[in-house]
């Protein structure tokens, strides 16, 4: 089971907007619930009007979700996180039955853009069983290679740079920048009818980054050309450009890119 957040700690949006819990509505002196949330509130505590903060976290929640949807294993996404519930920055909510834990309805109508961007990761998830596997990644050839002689791995991480990762590129500085393959050819469990599962290829960008990073994508082998399906950097992907392989990308800071394969 992945997870963000839950029904103890912060919800989603406070997350983003906290870096310290705000308990006293409980009546303990706020000396009640976790203090380390590993959580950002990307330059503003609480709510703010700064719009490049409100930007940012928008972006961060879009960022958090998608690697939720997108990892292997099961989701579990906390109620009212698609609708950008607030609990004020409270974290252990367990006395509270008024506003503070109550999910308002009038945030759908606010935050509709994020449901719609959770809409479309549970979409692809279902659609997509890369993105589901029953059984843990081999790190090894499963399936030939498109138009190639040689095999491709069923997973495969790169640097900014488009190489594969060595075991030093993991502790260098870029390490906030990766690139991962899922290969959808590489599927080696069958189906519930005992049939082989074939997939999409998908290449995701990673920018943990504070500045934009430019990515160089993989050589022909790993796809001649890829289409963009999904780009936190904006709640919804409009067009669908096209990218040819080693071609170089600016991903913009803090955000994730993913690309399906098309040839």
């Amino acid at each position: 089971i992945n997870f963000a957040t839950a029904h103890d700690g912060f919800t989603l949006n406070d997350l983003v907007s906290y870096n310290h819990k705000r308990n006293d509505a409980n009546g303990e002196g706020n000396n009640d619930g976790e203090s380390h949330n590993r959580s950002w509130n990307c330059g503003v505590e609480g709510p703010t009007d700064d719009l490049e903060v409100l930007a940012l976290r928008e972006r961060q929640k879009r960022n958090i979700l998608t690697t939720l949807f997108l990892s292997q294993g099961v989701p579990m996404l906390l109620h009212g996180d698609e609708l950008s519930r607030t609990q004020e920055g409270n974290n252990n909510v367990y006395c509270q039955d008024n506003p503070i834990a109550w999910v308002d309805w009038a945030d759908a109508r606010e935050h509709w853009s994020l449901t719609e961007f959770v809409q479309t990761l549970s979409r692809l998830r279902r659609d997509h069983p890369v993105f589901r596997r029953r059984r843990f990644f081999q790190g090894e050839a499963i399936a030939p290679a498109r138009d190639a002689d040689t095999d491709l791995s069923d997973i495969a991480w790169f640097t900014p740079a488009g190489n594969q990762m060595t075991a030093g590129d993991w502790h260098v500085g870029y390490a906030r920048a990766i690139a991962v393959f899922l290969n959808g050819t590489g599927i080696a469990e069958p189906n519930i009818r005992g049939e082989r599962v074939v997939d999409d290829s998908f290449l995701l960008l990673f920018n943990g980054h504070h500045e934009d990073m430019e990515f160089t994508l993989p050589r022909e082998t790993y796809g001649e050309r890829w289409e963009v399906t999904l780009d936190t950097s904006t709640p919804m992907v409009v067009d669908r450009p096209t990218v040819k392989s080693a071609e170089t990308l600016s991903l913009e800071s803090r955000s994730i890119l993913l690309l399906r394969r098309i040839v």
